[in-house]
């Protein structure tokens, strides 16, 4: 069995024990007043593993496995070391890259808390888009459109709701763990900026 899909059947498990147990999801859920003043700092990992419902968790599986194969390819292919392992790596870095603006920003608000993969399944599909701009991503799940176009209104619209703080929805989580996914990559190896952009120039 390949690691995204032990991953996402984690994921799936500890969601399903969270939805019966609200003692488990207010223990491991990611309170950012817990984590800095009685140092709870299991919270910015295990927050990942929990989701608010049913459709909270299977958009995120969904999103997580219609992208991981490739990144998993891609890995194996432009990275040295093991590619699974490489994978791993990225998914779990990510959930504290992608957390840790909202720990800082809600660091003295009790009462702000948040669950979910959204982060890191962020970070795997723009460590999918870096590898492969143009290929196409369905945007509301209907409309495909380039990968690179895709990323950049994900972006904009992800720092423009995480200002205005208008919903509950992890807006700055999907930003920065957006940003964290597409230089991964580039931080093992740094040579594969410049074929990012030839990739760009081949359209």
């Amino acid at each position: 069995m390949t690691v995204y899909l032990i991953v996402i059947i984690v994921i799936v498990l500890i969601s399903m024990a969270a939805f019966s147990s609200p003692a488990l999801m207010a223990r491991y859920q990611l309170n950012p007043w817990s984590v800095v003043h009685r140092k709870e700092y299991v919270r910015i990992l295990s927050h990942a593993f929990l989701h608010v419902d049913w459709m909270h968790l299977l958009i995120n599986a969904f999103v997580l496995f219609s992208f991981s194969r490739a990144v998993v390819f891609y890995f194996g292919h432009y990275l040295p070391g093991n590619a699974d392992v490489l994978y791993l790596v990225l998914f779990l870095t990510a959930i504290p890259m992608s957390a840790l603006y909202s720990v800082v920003k809600h660091r003295n608000n009790p009462h702000y808390n948040a669950v979910g993969a959204s982060g890191a399944v962020s970070a795997v599909l723009f460590a999918s888009i870096f590898f492969d701009p143009y290929n196409p991503v369905l945007l509301f799940a209907i409309i495909p459109i380039p990968g690179i176009i895709f990323g950049v209104l994900y972006l904009v619209y992800s720092a423009y709701m995480g200002r205005k703080q208008i919903d509950n929805i992890g807006h700055d989580a999907h930003f920065f763990g957006a940003v964290y996914g597409f230089i991964f990559p580039i931080l093992y190896e740094p040579k594969l900026l410049l074929r990012f952009f030839e990739q760009l120039l081949t359209f």
